[in-house]
């Protein structure tokens, strides 16, 4: 094999090797970006100043609250709570979201709330 050869080789090689490189440093950033929480959408609870979205996997209940318009700081919170225990509660200042909080509810009902600034919303018992 001649030099040139050699060297059309090597610099293909190191091409590939570097995009993958750049692929794997993107791709969990990505993916932890758009999961918030892990499983099926459950509930979706709408009020006038956000939203409550609320997933279940196996036996797990999660929830967070989005502002209907994320940018400013102000209060949020997002709680569940599974029939029998505490509830598990986020609150504090926040631009773009309260949560996720993640209860163990097994196939006991849960009562989930979130508020942002003056707005709030109570599911009552659900999942059931």
């Amino acid at each position: 094999m001649d030099m040139g050869a050699l060297r059309r080789r090597v610099a293909l090689g190191m091409a590939v090797l570097s995009t993958s490189g750049l692929l794997a440093l993107a791709a969990p950033g990505t993916a932890q970006a758009a999961a918030v929480c892990p499983g099926r959408k459950a509930a979706t609870l709408p009020f006038s100043t956000g939203t409550v979205h609320v997933f279940r996997r196996g036996g797990y209940v999660c929830a967070y609250t989005a502002p209907k318009n994320p940018g400013a700081k102000r209060t949020m919170s997002v709680s569940i709570q599974a029939r029998g225990n505490r509830p598990v509660v986020d609150r504090g200042r926040y631009t773009r979201r309260a949560g996720p909080v993640t209860v163990h509810a097994g196939h006991r009902c849960v009562l989930v709330k979130g508020a942002v600034g003056g707005g709030s919303v109570s599911s009552g018992w659900i999942l059931c």
